[in-house]
């Protein structure tokens, strides 16, 4: 769950236990009692330590349904597999719900893991639009946002503003921008999180996005990357290490290499997630009060993020149904939700915060943020995401070092995607 935390260094993975009700598409067996009792919640990790306070509220206000915190490791490929080790243990299993990266949904949800939620049991309707799309798979609702994200496009203002320069709209203007300003300033002009890993999933799903384009269709059973859209942002990607003003250092950055080369005032322009906004305001950093963040540039305008984030999601065979559903409203309600943003520095999934001025002034960027999550887009949906990920990645990868043509990689993109569809 990194990834999420891939949306900044801290979001969290939740396992609670939602077990209260059992929708009539659900197979797991209701279990005995009143559905009330102690969960089991299992975290990546709070680097921020906000969740202990929240916990602490819960524990105190309702002795007997207890819940115990259960950290997992800080690599997401480690968390992932460890949860589903757990899971593969059916009743046998700790854990009880589970907060998931937005990516698993499908996955889980597929492989019978996790249940269908009912949708009226929650306030979905007072959260920002496309987060529930990612906690859906096959038109049933599996999950329950609980933090979400998107990436934006950091830039030095005390530059731009020197150079009579607006901030970026178009890949043009960034490319012009990158080219001309930060070779200038001495500085390397555009990065993003270009490593093989799930970053580079996310930065090349946001290219092709951007583009008009799209990589599965039909929850995973088609591919649909073969097109104009896919080759120009694939190449847009590629043209820039080709050409310079993307570095070539920048293919060995995840989100924290990235984040420290734009705080150490070596980047004119930064693709990251809000928590890198926060990091490079801080006092400390070589660039606070000089950091300025919009929606990300797109060909022929704003472009396409794709959302990050957390899902809570019910175990199949989870506990004390009551006591998790009830427990999940509670980390979904305005007032937690206003905490897990002061407190954990993490995107709320609820919509009125965005626009609260209060919070506006302590987090410049939560206008911003809120258009760019209202224009985002899942990660491609498919039960084999992790496989899905592993192709874009190594593809993407071979296309941006040179080894191959855009016009072979994209190629290659759909005949890989292809054989893992078909799996």
């Amino acid at each position: 769950m990194r990834w999420i935390r891939a949306a900044g260094r801290g979001l969290l993975v939740l396992v609670v236990v939602l077990t209260g009700y059992v929708s009539s598409g659900a197979s797991a067996k209701e279990p005995a009692g009143d559905g009330r009792g102690p969960l089991t919640l299992a975290t990546a990790g709070d680097l921020t330590g906000y969740l202990g306070p929240l916990l602490e509220g819960w524990n105190r206000a309702h002795p007997d349904e207890r819940v115990t915190l259960v950290e997992l490791p800080d690599s997401a490929d480690e968390t992932r597999a460890q949860m589903i080790t757990d899971l593969r243990r059916g009743e046998a299993g700790r854990f009880d719900v589970l907060n998931i990266d937005v990516s698993w949904t499908s996955e889980f949800a597929a492989a019978g893991w996790i249940r269908p939620l009912p949708r009226d049991r929650f306030p979905l309707d007072t959260f920002l639009r496309p987060v529930v799309d990612t906690a859906t798979y096959d038109d049933k609702l599996y999950a329950v946002p609980y933090v979400t994200n998107a990436g934006l496009l950091l830039y030095r203002t005390d530059i731009l503003a020197k150079e009579g320069v607006a901030p970026p709209r178009t890949w043009a203007e960034l490319e012009s921008t990158a080219k001309k300003l930060a070779p200038k300033y001495g500085l390397d002009g555009y990065a993003g999180q270009f490593l093989p890993y799930e970053g580079l999933t996310v930065n090349a799903a946001e290219a092709v996005y951007s583009a008009g384009g799209s990589i599965l269709g039909d929850e995973g059973e088609r591919v649909t990357v073969d097109s104009r859209a896919a080759r120009e942002g694939v190449g847009f990607l590629a043209r820039g290490v080709r050409e310079g003003w993307i570095p070539r250092e920048a293919l060995t950055y995840k989100e924290e290499e990235s984040k420290q080369a734009f705080q150490d005032g070596r980047l004119l322009f930064l693709r990251n997630w809000p928590y890198a906004y926060v990091a490079a305001s801080a006092p400390g950093s070589r660039v606070a009060g000089s950091v300025g963040a919009v929606p990300l540039p797109g060909p022929d305008g704003p472009g396409t993020s794709v959302l990050g984030g957390s899902n809570l999601a019910v175990a199949t065979h989870a506990r004390h149904p009551d006591t998790a559903a009830r427990l999940i409203a509670y980390l979904t309600s305005e007032p937690v939700q206003r905490q897990v943003l002061t407190r954990g520095a993490l995107p709320p999934v609820r919509a009125a915060l965005y626009e609260d001025p209060e919070l506006i002034r302590r987090f410049p960027y939560l206008p911003t943020l809120r258009e760019s999550v209202l224009a985002a887009a899942p990660r491609p949906k498919s039960p084999h995401y992790d496989q899905v990920s592993l192709v874009v990645q190594a593809v993407v990868h071979d296309a941006m070092t040179g080894r191959q043509t855009t016009e072979a990689a994209v190629r290659r993109l759909a005949g890989e995607l292809a054989a893992v569809s078909a799996r």
